[in-house]
């Protein structure tokens, strides 16, 4: 019986040893698939064409020249000013229709609230793709009727996208959170809903609205089929589509165009840099966990 348990006792620490040996294997080929591609843009953005459409995995010698060349030849300065731009006025956009609705949602009693917002919700369901066409005649339509052009301007480039059911329902459940009683005093207080609004509930949901900021930015910075879609010219076009100028008739230039890649995600890499910290935070906090 002594032995049997010595035995037992003996095993524990193989299996322990076994258990964690396949678990940092599995770390380890996580990292290198999701490092890999980021690896390969950057050494092949250093090659030379010919490197560049092989199968070479480090240059043979470094070429910087790639990236002064691929914002020259794409005029990335203009791309990299629309993709800010554009940015810009869909994440403010985005912020304010997703507060106010998700306020309304949440703390204001209207008929049909519970069943508006069921249907709005059931919208997450739907594919981006399937919505593109009815889209892009709702902007088409409204450009013709209305005093403002929306075909290769900034409307068709960011009103579509200011009201976003997932941060609407984010929001909405985390105001839900927040006690009566809050609301009870601002009222005794002589605060309505706008000022209720903007001195308590803003201040409380800094976490969903950095989380909502965040994803926001990303989804707005990365976007390339809409943009193609309704704009024509370089005017207003972001710097994702730039990055079709390194494709003619002679076939691609991958070097040119891994560089610009590189340029195009420098932003997104500051940002992350930057926010981390709160990011991660922020998650935590506001229940979006994967």
């Amino acid at each position: 019986m002594a032995k049997q348990y010595r035995s037992k006792r003996s095993h524990k620490p193989v299996y322990q040893i076994l258990n964690n040996v396949a678990t940092y294997m599995l770390l380890i080929i996580g990292v290198i698939i999701a490092v890999f591609p980021f690896y390969w843009m950057i050494s092949t953005s250093l090659m030379t064409l010919g490197e560049a459409q092989g199968t070479q995995l480090i240059p043979s010698s470094i070429h910087l020249e790639n990236y002064v060349q691929a914002w020259q030849e794409a005029k990335f300065s203009t791309y990299l000013w629309n993709s800010f731009r554009i940015t810009l006025i869909s994440l403010v956009g985005e912020l304010v229709c997703s507060v106010l609705a998700a306020y309304a949602f949440a703390r204001i009693k209207f008929p049909g609230r519970d069943i508006i917002f069921a249907l709005f919700l059931s919208t997450m369901m739907i594919p981006a793709m399937v919505t593109i066409i009815p889209n892009f005649l709702t902007v088409t339509w409204l450009g013709r009727i209305g005093p403002l052009k929306w075909i290769n301007n900034w409307p068709a480039l960011t009103i579509p996208f200011m009201g976003s059911a997932f941060s609407i329902f984010l929001l909405r459940q985390f105001f839900t959170q927040i006690p009566d009683e809050l609301y009870d005093t601002a009222r005794m207080d002589g605060a309505g809903h706008f000022r209720f609004l903007w001195s308590v509930v803003i201040p409380l949901s800094k976490s969903p609205i950095m989380v909502i900021s965040i994803l926001s930015f990303i989804s707005n910075w990365n976007a390339l089929a809409w943009p193609m879609l309704v704009t024509n010219s370089p005017e207003w076009r972001p710097i994702t589509v730039g990055l079709f100028s390194f494709i003619d008739e002679a076939g691609q230039m991958i070097n040119l165009m891994m560089a610009g890649a590189v340029i195009a995600i420098i932003p997104i890499l500051v940002l992350y840099f930057f926010t981390q910290k709160q990011f991660t935070e922020s998650i935590s906090r506001s229940g979006l966990k994967g």
